[in-house]
């Protein structure tokens, strides 16, 4: 402590902190209070080694049920202040006698994942994070997954840029009619599955500066999200996709949906793909490859608003399921290549009842 006490090049002193893990580093801080003062330091020399997240939440009234989740084994990682209570509490349920209406969490720097932090958590009206000066989360699956009454998010400050895992991160989030993420960086997620599976209340979705060159599985990504009116996906890259199954499935309010530039040469599930997608007026599929698809099943039911549909550069050597592709589909002209009428000869209940 003495020898640290007389470093004064910040230079120096920046290559100490840096190889100091940053809760020896705080231990250090705790330890002597005045450690910042006899350094010279201002707080702006701390700021990337402060990985303190305030989280405020705003609360639906007479609601019963999980307000957080996190947990890493038996071992809390955060503390949980009722109003502006100066006591933190010790549990992680609401009650109608509490009669609460804000909480304020704030999670210390040893966590690197907010796998469901608020899953279920069905009491939550609103959520602002503050502050977040973390920057190595690596996993935001189901962080939000299941939260019914959630109607604003403030995320804006989240850094992402080492998060590889976001699937289930807005799941059942029935009520949030907007989520701004222009400040996402997902250069780095593999997985997108679920992701706003069940937001039936958005009205418009900006994904224009996700990076999806890494995403493997895109299953269920926007399933039920029937209020969608439109859906601008002209930048992703789909090149590692496999599982594309049910992906726009109940986004029954779209229009048009522009899918001309994906690349399907890996996907292997096509399985409801459009499914039920009942306001689309036309399709754009010539760029889809189907070489390694092996489901199609019910991939166009119910999509009753189309014109014509060509599927003339469809491949299905190896489909094993193509059960009602066209279901409910009677008066759409469906435009396919002979291989296909050779395999589909006589199956017409089949595939379209």
């Amino acid at each position: 402590m003495n020898y640290l006490a007389k470093v004064r090049s910040k230079y120096i002193l920046k290559q100490i902190f840096d190889n100091l893990k940053p809760k020896l580093l705080l231990s250090l801080i705790n330890y002597n209070k005045n450690f910042q003062k006899k350094l010279e330091i201002k707080i702006e020399d701390f700021k990337k080694l402060s990985f303190i997240t305030e989280i405020e939440l705003i609360l639906a009234e007479n609601i019963y049920g999980n307000f957080v989740k996190i947990r890493k084994g038996k071992e809390s990682h955060f503390k949980i202040y009722f109003d502006n209570s100066k006591e933190p509490i010790k549990r992680e349920k609401i009650y109608k006698k509490d009669k609460v209406k804000k909480i304020k969490i704030v999670i210390n720097n040893q966590y690197n994942s907010y796998y469901g932090l608020f899953r279920d958590c069905i009491c939550i009206e609103k959520i602002t994070f503050t502050k977040f000066n973390k920057n190595d989360i690596i996993g935001m699956s189901y962080m939000f997954h299941g939260c019914s009454s959630l109607k604003k998010l403030n995320i804006s400050k989240f850094n992402t840029d080492k998060v590889a895992n976001m699937n289930h991160m807005f799941f059942g989030c029935s009520k949030l009619e907007e989520i701004n993420l222009s400040k996402f960086n997902t250069r780095k997620v593999k997985d997108m599955s679920y992701m706003f599976c069940g937001c039936n209340s958005l009205r418009e979705l900006d994904l224009s500066n996700f990076n999806t060159e890494n995403v493997d599985n895109m299953n269920r990504m926007f399933y039920r999200c029937n209020s969608l009116q439109e859906l601008d996906l002209s930048n992703f890259n789909t090149d590692k996709v496999k599982n594309m199954e049910c992906m726009f499935m109940g986004c029954s309010s779209l229009k048009e949906l522009n899918v001309s530039n994906f690349n399907t040469n890996k996907v292997n599930n096509m399985y409801c793909m459009f499914c039920e997608c009942s306001s689309l007026k036309e399709l754009d599929l010539s760029n889809f490859n189907t070489d390694n698809v092996e489901l199609m099943r019910n991939m166009f039911d119910n999509c009753i608003s189309l014109k014509k549909l060509d599927i003339s550069n469809f491949k299905t050597n190896k489909v094993r399921d193509m059960t009602q592709m066209f279901k409910n589909l009677k008066s759409v002209r469906i435009i396919c290549s002979e291989e296909f009428k050779m395999r589909i000869q006589n199956s017409y209940d089949w595939l379209f009842k």
